[in-house]
């Protein structure tokens, strides 16, 4: 089954596809407009086993199927382990185009009023959570820029719940460019850091515009080249004995005081 060899990041950008597995995951690629050229749906085909099929949950899953058009095709269960990645298949898989856009495309023609850019995010779970965080808050695009991991690959998808399919994704190697791009957007530019000189919870006049946070690296944090370029740094205050907060919780914190600060102001966009 040639399905199988999209397990590979190169066989992905090969071909322009990628594996969405579990009726939630499946469920959003039906529904969304992302990815794919105009008039295409992102979901191409649906694996199924005669087990999922026999779950409720399945049914609608297999009849949405059938009014998008997306032909559905059942396999073994040997084959649909194949096509999974988890300990315990679901018994449904989709084929679905490659979602990544240019920046352009993923900011929209107006101003983004929230924009997530994480850098050099190297692992995939946390990848994904972060694009699910973005989703919750609203958020207009996420940027993985640097070297980053790719959003397709089937762990971020899974940790993503079905997010990758509902906000804009771009990959973009250049840093600083990308920041550039934002400024000429009029979007302002904030980094966490332990020794910000403001605290995110007294920050609603700097969140209530257009912002776009930086994220670093799970391990290492943000570079100090990526920190400087920051027009703010802000930092989380942590009032116990833990050293830091980890990444998808840091960006949960700013990405809703972003959101909170925008909503209030009636700035949301």
């Amino acid at each position: 089954m040639s399905a199988v060899k999209l397990h590979r990041a190169a066989e992905r950008r090969r071909r322009g596809l990628f594996l969405a597995e579990g009726a939630n995951a499946v469920i959003s690629a039906l529904e969304s407009d992302l990815g794919g050229d105009a008039g295409e749906p992102v979901c191409t085909e649906i694996f199924y086993t005669a087990t999922a099929a026999a779950r409720p949950v399945n049914h609608d899953v297999l009849a949405r199927a059938h009014a998008h058009g997306v032909p559905v095709r059942p396999v073994s269960e040997r084959a649909a382990a194949r096509l999974s990645e988890t300990v315990t298949p679901p018994g449904i898989v989709a084929v679905c185009r490659l979602l990544d856009v240019g920046l352009d495309a993923a900011l929209g023609a107006s101003t983004p009023g929230l924009v997530a850019v994480s850098v050099g995010v190297a692992d995939p779970g946390n990848a994904g959570t972060i694009i699910r965080i973005a989703d919750a808050m609203g958020v207009r695009a996420v940027v993985l820029a640097g070297d980053t991991v790719d959003p397709h690959n089937g762990k971020c998808v899974r940790s993503s719940a079905g997010s990758v399919f509902h906000v804009p994704i771009t990959r973009r190697r250049d840093t600083a460019g990308v920041l550039a791009e934002l400024r000429a957007r009029g979007v302002r530019i904030l980094a966490t850091a332990a020794d910000g000189e403001v605290d995110v919870d007294a920050a609603d006049e700097l969140l209530s515009g257009p912002t776009a946070w930086l994220f670093g690296n799970e391990a290492h944090g943000l570079g100090a080249e990526d920190a400087a370029s920051a027009d703010h740094r802000v930092r989380i205050p942590i009032g116990g004995r833990a050293e830091s907060l980890n990444l998808a919780t840091a960006a949960a914190i700013c990405l809703h005081a972003s959101a909170r600060a925008q909503r209030r102001a009636g700035t949301r966009g």
